[in-house]
This record gives structure tokens, sequence and C-alpha cells, in this order.
């Protein structure tokens, strides 16, 4: 599918203080999502925190949008199942990154169906505490990596 069968869904975005936001609101991104905690007590294991949301730049307009979009976008369809929570917790992100002041939502209508999702549902992860060990980040799409490299198996669901 082309970007013009999802831009009409995309959070569409612009940044307060200029473009130069960008690179602030993309490392804010890695440090939001979904929490993942180990299954044991030992003291080595990880806690990882998976990105849930990218910042999307194309043809001179920003989005915020979830991971599976983006699989979405790729023509990973088949392999894809986007719900209204991952839209709902799109949304909630979106409403954070602008209540921040790091960007401003250009229609405000699209955050708002599906109802964002409660902050609780989110880990946030704050600038000091990413230097420390307790979590690691990781994301399941990377913008701008080939797509070849997820046909060959190095990522084995989209849906998590």
């Amino acid at each position: 599918m082309s970007l013009f069968d999802f831009e009409a869904s995309f959070v569409e975005v612009r940044f307060p203080d200029g473009a130069e936001n960008f690179l602030k609101v993309k490392e804010t991104l890695t440090r939001i999502g979904a929490p993942s905690y180990p299954r044991t007590t030992e003291p080595t294991a990880e806690k990882v925190l998976w990105q849930s949301c990218h910042i999307l730049h194309k043809r001179g307009k920003f989005y915020i949008v979830h991971f599976k979009e983006m699989f979405l976008l790729d023509g990973k369809a088949a392999r894809t199942n986007l719900t209204q929570d991952d839209l709902a917790r799109r949304n909630r992100i979106a409403i954070l990154l602008e209540e921040w002041g790091l960007i401003q939502i250009v229609r405000p209508d699209r955050v708002q169906t599906p109802p964002p999702a409660p902050v609780d549902t989110l880990k946030i992860i704050s600038f000091k505490e990413k230097s420390n060990a307790e979590w690691t980040l990781k994301a399941k799409y990377d913008i701008g990596r080939s797509a070849a490299k997820y046909q060959h198996g190095e990522r084995e669901s989209y849906n998590q």
C-alpha cells in the first residue's frame, strides 16, 4: 500500500520551535513504550522497553506513527495486526508530546478516535533514567532499515 492509503489516519505534527526539535522528539519516543518484565527473579534478568511510536518525515510533513503502521506502510499487512489499542496508545503518546511542548498536533480530532489510552498503559523512562542499566530500550521497527532484512527473518513477528 502507498503512503496515501494511510496518510489520512497518521497524526500530522509540527514543531513549535521549528524542525530542529525533530531529533528531540525522535529520542523522546525511544523512551516511551510497552514494558516487558523478566519472567525470572535473577538479578541479571533484563527489563525491556519496546518503543511504540516513531516520527516519520515524508514529503515535507511530520507524523507520529505506531510501529505497526510502519509495517503496514511497508506492505506487511498479512503479518501485521494493528489494533484499536495500538492506535489509542499512539494517540496518547502524541498528546503527551504536545503537552510537553515538543510538538503541535495539526488536526487534534485525529487523536480522539479511538480515545487516547490511559497513561498507565505506557512506560515512560525519564532522560536521566536512560543511562541507568535497569532498562534496555528496543524498537521493533527501525526507520531507514532495509525491508529486505525484515523479510529474511530478522524480525519474526510484527504483532507483539
